[in-house]
């Protein structure tokens, strides 16, 4: 069973940054690609960012040039570096892989 325990989120005001970590249980965390996912108040749940177990990565246009994903495979950890967070980036972000999904980081960016 995998275990997936995301950290990291708060209250930030807009324009500011965050980062959100994602510490996965288990063996092989290197072998699996990994993504970023979010959910605001009554929107459906959408795909943030991804990074491949190979290092590359692919963003939602809206985050891109914006949100970092990356990997620390040592650490059996993902991580989502948010910069020039805007109050539509509210949400709560969830961390997965494959079929295994974390419970969740709360991201509130005030304007």
């Amino acid at each position: 069973q995998v275990q997936l325990v995301e950290s990291g989120g708060g209250l930030v005001q807009a324009g500011g940054s965050l980062r959100l970590s994602c510490v996965a249980s288990g063996s092989f965390f290197s072998m699996y690609d990994m993504s970023w996912y979010r959910q605001a108040p009554g929107n459906q749940r959408e795909l943030v960012a991804v990074i491949t177990k190979g290092g590359s990565t692919n963003y939602a246009d809206s985050v891109k040039g914006r949100f970092t994903i990356s990997r620390d495979n040592v650490k059996n950890t993902v991580y989502l570096q948010m910069n020039s967070v805007k109050p539509e980036d509210t949400a709560v972000y969830y961390c997965r892989r494959m079929n295994y999904w974390g419970k969740g980081t709360l991201v509130t960016v005030s304007s």
